[in-house]
Parts: structure tokens; C-alpha cells; sequence
């Protein structure tokens, strides 16, 4: 995998002009607001201050422009699992993390990659991401948030702009963003993204072994902090890096892609674990959403739903029979259309929880799946207003309003919870899919032009918006709506931007 990048390192042009690119489609990514802070949340966490020196390597603004690139490169290769549900629980998680740190990031992105590889990494401007596979790795709730805790102090502690500052600044962003930038932008092979994302961390590895230690250490130390002042179990980083470290010793070249990009040695497992016990105890119990939500990406990492099926039928068999695996179970059947014995099987937990929200929408989903759409839909529109800002509940119940034909309805549902607009991009995803329905086509490219720009793609954007100001029934308020975000998307595009170019490269990604 590494070998494809030697030819792309060595061209100086490209570097520089993806590093224009990504400048120039800053806006493309929309921002997440960070939630208020708890009073008494833990301070001691040496966070850079203002001026500092990183700022003159990399600033804030640079950092969330490189980010927002790769993120909208990881989009359009379509290598994010993008289902709300997951990423709601990610984000949960990793904010109440951030609550516990005492930082106040001003952006904060999380995401599952598809994956079935352990790993995660944090690349600049907040953006956080998580294999399926350390998920699906995981022993319980603390270990998934020890990882996430780390991940989020290389975000607090700027790591990679103090990098740069630290390492003549100049120099180092030639050997990491642009050539991150660079990569990203001239690739059709998404191995190749991942492989630059191993290598943002890795670059010059030889000359900055002992740097990247202190970075690691230090991610460590503040990372347990977080952890214990989350309310989350110390332990948890000590020993899911004990474990890995263990299984290393078994891998050799084939050892999981997170030991690559965070090394883990005897002597660093020693000091988690001993910085865990410092600190107080806790009777730590995993959430139910924990639970389910592994099973969630489990059924996903599955080669096939069939496989799936076969797992956790010989778990509940075997006596495993607890919610997470009847609901993975479920949620396996339900996905191969087996909506009848799914329903079935998830009744107990139904029965057990029958307010939680995340088995109320699997309830809803097989209800609508296996013809029973009338009280799916019921089961949709009780959990949403049991639970009216939680934005999968929002977008299920949209999308199913959409299948079953009540698109004026699901565009109610979407515009009326406007915490879901903004925060998940989907929503404009759904809102042009209604507007496709009832045959407004001109509010249907306006909306799918504004789901593809903040998922980075201000070319599709561009597109669409050209698309609808060629519709002969074009109104003049829709006309001027349509011209004026056009003239904002085609401003957060390079000026020399050939929109040929564009078709070419997404004919490369078509091969992939």
C-alpha cells in the first residue's frame, strides 16, 4: 500500500495545488457547535495557549481546512459507514469526553470508518475516526472511550500544528499536510487515502521517534485523565493497549494498523495502567447503548447479513442471550428481509426496553420492512416525540414517511426539528429526495447542492445548482435562491476549477 505513494511524494506541483484546493474549499464542511462545559471539569491538561507558537506552523483555520479535505475524500470514496445511529453514539461519547476535559474545541467531527481493521486517528481541525473494527474489538464501554480519549488529546493538545512549530514549521508542512493534501486530491484509490492517514503520523518516523513518543505519552496521560473525569473506568486505555500489545507479538508485518500509527511498548502499558490506578475508583457498568451499538457494527463488518445471522444465533444458543445479541441478531435478519422471525426475535428486548430509542427504531424499521407500514410509522413517530433532538430518530422517520409515499409529511418532520439540520448532513439528503417526490425539482437540486457542499463536494454542488437553474418552469424566487447559492459555492472553489476534471476523477473513483 505504501509503495503507490512514493510517486505522489515527489511531485511538487500537485503538492502545492492540493494545498490550494483545500484552502479554497474551507467552508465545505459544516462545523458542529461544542456543547456547554460542566463546571468542574478537569483543568490540569497543559492546553496550548493563545499565540501560541503552533499558530505560526499551522493555525486553527489550516488545521480545519486540511481536515474538512480528507473527510470529504474519505465521503466520496464512500469509505464512511454513515448510519445515524452509530454516529450519534460516537458523537455522544465523544463529547461527553470533551465536557471531561476541560477544553473547548470549537469543532468536533466523529466518524466510522468501514473498516474491520483496529484503528483510529484524529486528523486536524477535530475530525475524529474510528475503524468498525476497534469497535467490534472492544471488551466493554471504557476500553472504546480510553481510545477516544486519546485520540481526542491529540485534537486539544494541537499535536500536529506543535509538530510542525516544533520542526521548523515550513518544513514539516511540506512533509505532512500538503503531502497529505497532495495525496488525498490526486488519488482515485482509496487504500492509498488510508495509507496517507497512517502517514500523517509516520512521516519521518526515524527522525522524530522520540518526538512522537511524547506526543503518545502525553495523549496517554491526558486521556486517562478524561476518561475517569467522564466517568468511565482509567483502566480502560491501559488494558486495550495491553491487549493489543500482547496480540502484537503474534502479528509480526501483519500487526493491527492502529500499533503502526500509536506504537505501544511494554514500558508505555506500565505507565497507563499505573496513572489508571492513581486515580479513584469506579463501579463502571456499560450503557445499553454501548451494547447495541457494537452489534450494530458487527452486523456492518459482517462479510454478509447471513454471517451475522450464524454468529449471534449460536451466541444465543450457546447462552449468551442478553439485549445486544438479540438485537444484533435482529438486526441481521432484518437486513436480509427476514422481518417476520426479526421481530420475533428482538420482542424480549422490546418487552425488556420498551422505551429505549435505538430498539423502538430497529422495532419501527422491521415493522415497515415487512409490509406493516401504518404502525412502523406509529412506532417512528412515538419515539420522536419521546425523543424530539435525537437526530436518528428525526432521519428514520423521515426516510420512511419518504417510502411509504407521504413526502410533504417527511419534509414537515425534517424542517420542524431544526437541530437535526446542520448537525447531520442527511437531512438536505432526505429534504431533496421529498422534493424529488412531490416534483419540485428545483427545491430538490437546491438541497441535494447543499448536502454535497458540506460534505465537501462543492463540485457536485455546483452542478446540481447548474441543474436547476436550467429547469424551463423555473420560478424567479427560485431563479434568484438558486443563482445566490451559486454564487457562494462557486466562490469556495479554486478559480481555475474545470469542472471536466471534476467528471475525470470521479470516473477513477467509478473503478474502485
Amino acid at each position: 500500500m505504501l509503495r503507490s505513494l512514493v510517486p505522489l511524494l515527489t511531485c511538487a506541483g500537485l503538492i502545492l495545488g492540493a494545498w490550494g484546493s483545500a484552502q479554497a474549499q474551507s467552508t465545505a464542511m459544516l462545523p458542529r457547535e461544542a456543547p456547554e462545559l460542566p463546571t468542574g471539569a478537569v483543568r490540569d491538561l497543559d492546553l496550548p495557549q493563545l499565540g501560541d507558537p503552533a499558530d505560526t506552523a499551522l493555525s486553527p483555520a489550516e488545521e480545519a481546512r486540511l481536515g474538512a479535505r480528507v473527510v470529504s475524500e474519505l465521503y466520496a470514496y464512500e469509505y464512511l459507514l454513515e448510519d445515524p445511529e452509530i454516529t450519534e453514539y460516537l458523537t455522544a461519547m465523544g463529547w461527553r469526553l470533551a465536557a471531561a476535559s476541560g477544553a473547548r474545541p470549537p469543532h468536533l467531527e466523529f466518524f466510522m470508518v468501514k473498516d474491520p481493521r483496529i484503528n483510529a486517528f484524529a486528523l486536524p481541525g477535530g475530525y475524529m475516526g474510528f475503524n468498525a473494527g476497534l469497535v467490534t474489538a472492544s471488551a466493554n464501554e471504557s476500553e472504546l472511550a480510553g481510545v477516544m480519549g486519546h485520540e481526542l488529546a491529540h485534537v486539544t493538545q494541537r499535536h500536529i500544528a506543535r509538530s510542525a512549530a516544533e520542526q521548523s514549521g515550513v518544513a514539516t508542512i511540506a512533509t505532512w499536510a500538503m503531502v497529505l493534501a497532495a495525496i488525498i486530491a490526486g488519488s482515485a484509490n482509496p487504500d492509498i487515502v488510508l495509507a496517507a492517514l497512517a502517514a500523517g503520523q509516520g512521516l519521518s518516523y526515524q527522525r522524530q521517534v522520540a518526538f512522537t513518543r511524547a506526543h503518545e505519552l502525553e495523549a496517554d496521560r491526558i486521556g486517562i485523565q478524561t476518561l475517569a473525569s467522564a466517568g468511565y473506568d482509567a483502566a480502560g486505555m491501559a488494558t486495550f493497549f495491553q491487549k493489543l500489545e500482547q496480540q502484537s507479538r503474534l502479528y509480526g508485518n501483519g500487526m493491527p494498523e492502529i500499533l503502526r500509527t500509536h506504537p505501544v511498548n511494554t514500558t508505555r502499558v506500565s505507565e497507563a495502567r499505573a496513572r489508571a490506578e492513581a486515580l479513584p475508583k469506579l463501579n463502571v457498568v456499560d450503557s445499553l447503548e454501548y451494547g447495541l451499538m457494537k452489534a450494530r457494527t458487527q452486523v456492518y463488518a459482517s462479510t454478509q447479513p447471513s454471517d451475522a445471522v450464524q454468529a449471534y444465533a449460536t451466541l444465543i444458543q450457546s447462552g449468551n442471550d442478553n439485549p445486544s445479541t438479540r438485537y444484533g441478531l435482529a438486526f441481521a435478519q432484518h437486513e436480509l428481509g427476514q422481518n417476520k422471525v426479526a421481530l420475533e426475535t428482538l420482542k424480549p428486548v422490546i418487552d425488556k426496553f420498551p422505551k429505549q430509542p435505538n430498539v423502538a427504531l430497529l422495532q419501527a424499521a422491521i415493522l415497515t420492512g415487512g409490509g406493516d407500514t401504518d404502525k412502523g410509522l406509529a412506532v417512528y413517530q412515538r419515539t420522536l416525540q419521546a425523543n424530539p433532538r435525537f437526530a436518528p430518530a428525526i432521519l428514520e422517520y423521515g426516510e420512511a414517511l419518504i417510502q411509504a409515499g407521504r413526502s410533504d409529511e417527511a419534509r414537515r418532520v425534517l424542517l420542524s426539528h431544526e437541530q437535526a439540520l446542520g448537525t447531520r448532513v442527511d437531512t438536505y439528503r432526505l429534504l431533496s429526495q421529498a422534493a424529488r417526490e412531490m416534483r419540485n425539482n428545483a427545491e430538490a437540486s437546491y438541497q441535494m447542492a447543499n448536502y454535497l457542499f458540506l460534505r465537501g463536494d462543492a463540485g457536485g454542488a455546483l452542478s446540481q445548482l447548474d441543474a436547476g437553474l436550467r429547469l424551463a418552469s423555473l420560478s424567479e424566487q427560485d431563479r434568484a435562491r438558486l443563482s445566490a447559492r451559486r454564487a457562494e459555492v462557486r466562490e469556495a472553489l479554486p478559480r481555475n476549477w474545470d469542472p471536466d476534471m471534476q467528471r475525470d476523477r470521479q470516473r477513477r473513483r467509478a473503478v474502485y
